[in-house]
């Protein structure tokens, strides 16, 4: 799986999901009746990063700890939303608390969680432990389970039939861990325009990150 940053281009013929045949803004209720956000609703992209380092994210039933994640703004050059309202990029305008999911340069998919303000969190690696044997499958191998994007979206079997669902509603199961967590944080991977911005995080120490921090 390639090491891809988020300013790769969504493929429009991939795009799925709620939004593949409505790509108008959604209502800011939409999605919202199974519940309400874990988190203030007014956070961005990068106030929600480093808090979902931690977190434990499931899908059906499949899935681990989140270790490394992406913030990505809308006056950021390298994201999707700093071009405008696209068919593609859709659920990035849409309300917080949702998944955006696109598939990077036709290859694999990338899974996302929607912020205020047409923000999004890319999460990039977590550490496999709930049904790793199913995962395993989906992989082809056992190294790397969820290490990158693409590594774990291929695991957990994420695809664009969820872009656009609220995160409050099956299969999507995400909570919050009270334990305190050391972060790092540093420069984005494999992007193109403001690499410098240290938006990348990650749990200290983690094996299971998609490459080591600096």
């Amino acid at each position: 799986m390639a090491n891809v940053g988020f300013d790769s281009v969504p493929d429009e013929h991939a795009l799925a999901g709620p939004f593949a045949a409505e790509w108008a803004l959604p209502s800011p209720d939409r999605g919202q009746q199974a519940g309400v956000t874990p988190f203030p609703i007014e956070l961005d992209a990068l106030e929600l990063a480093p808090r979902l380092i931690g977190a434990r994210f499931l899908i059906d039933g499949v899935g681990g700890t989140i270790v490394e994640t992406e913030a990505y703004l809308r006056n950021d050059p390298a994201s999707h939303s700093f071009r405008g309202l696209s068919r593609a990029n859709a659920a990035m305008f849409g309300p917080p608390w949702h998944a955006y999911i696109y598939r990077s340069y036709g290859l694999h998919w990338c899974f996302n969680i929607v912020a205020s303000r047409d923000s999004a969190v890319l999460i990039r690696a977590l550490a496999p432990e709930h049904g790793i044997e199913q995962m395993s499958q989906r992989r082809g191998t056992t190294a790397r389970l969820c290490a990158g994007p693409g590594c774990l979206t291929q695991a957990l079997g994420l695809t664009g039939a969820l872009n656009g669902l609220s995160l409050n509603e099956p299969p999507f199961d995400i909570s919050f861990q009270s334990d305190q967590r050391q972060i790092v944080s540093g420069p984005r991977i494999g992007i193109s325009k403001a690499r410098d911005q240290p938006w990348r995080f990650g749990l200290a120490g983690s094996a299971y990150l998609s490459k080591p921090f600096a």
